[in-house]
Formats: C-alpha cells, sequence, structure tokens
C-alpha cells in the first residue's frame, strides 16, 4: 500500500471504508484492540481529506464525538495538530485534524 500523502481523495476514501469494515468485523467478533487500531488509522486518513488551512493556531476546538472535550491548537504538524486538552494533566499532546470539531463550509 503505498502512502496515505500520496493517494488520491478518491484512494483515501476507499481505504476509510476498507478501515471501517474492519472496524465492524473487530466489532462483532469482540477484538477490542483491532477496532481501535483500525479506528485510529481510519482518523488519520480522515485528516488528509481536510483542509488545514481551516485550523486557526491559538483557538479551542471541541472533539468531535466527545463535546465535553476541548483542545487548544498550538501548531499544525503534518496532519496532527499539536497543543493541550483544556482542562488536562498532560504535556503537549498531538492529535489527528480529524478529530476537531471545524466549521462546515456552505
Amino acid at each position: 500500500m503505498k502512502p496515505l500523502r500520496s493517494m488520491t481523495r478518491r484512494e483515501i476514501e476507499a481505504y476509510i471504508g476498507q478501515k471501517r469494515e474492519a472496524m465492524r468485523k473487530a466489532e462483532m467478533m469482540g477484538i477490542e484492540n483491532e477496532y481501535h487500531v483500525n479506528e485510529r488509522q481510519v482518523l488519520i486518513a480522515e485528516s488528509y481529506l481536510i483542509d488545514l488551512s481551516q485550523i486557526e493556531k491559538g483557538k479551542i476546538y471541541k472533539i468531535v464525538s466527545n463535546e465535553d472535550h476541548y483542545f487548544k491548537v498550538e501548531y499544525i504538524k503534518g496532519v496532527f495538530a499539536w497543543g493541550f486538552f483544556i482542562g488536562g494533566r498532560e504535556n503537549e499532546t498531538g492529535i489527528p485534524v480529524s478529530m476537531l470539531q471545524l466549521k462546515r463550509k456552505g
């Protein structure tokens, strides 16, 4: 398989579909760790479909599917937003940009 960064949008979408199917199968079989590995791969792949210019440094974003958590973006490196969870105790951390709840265009 070629790296995500060199795939077309269509190839990335197909890859995401394959990983979601693998998640479904892992869930049905009760293989939790395999489910989470595929889930993380989907999040990273989805990050390649995001226009990074939508993300503002210094801004606080809600986390997708967990609206009680907020993340302050310090900088972007690749498809990861680096910064801090609001109220979190950990040091600087990186998360796939697809985890940030961005405003939808249109």
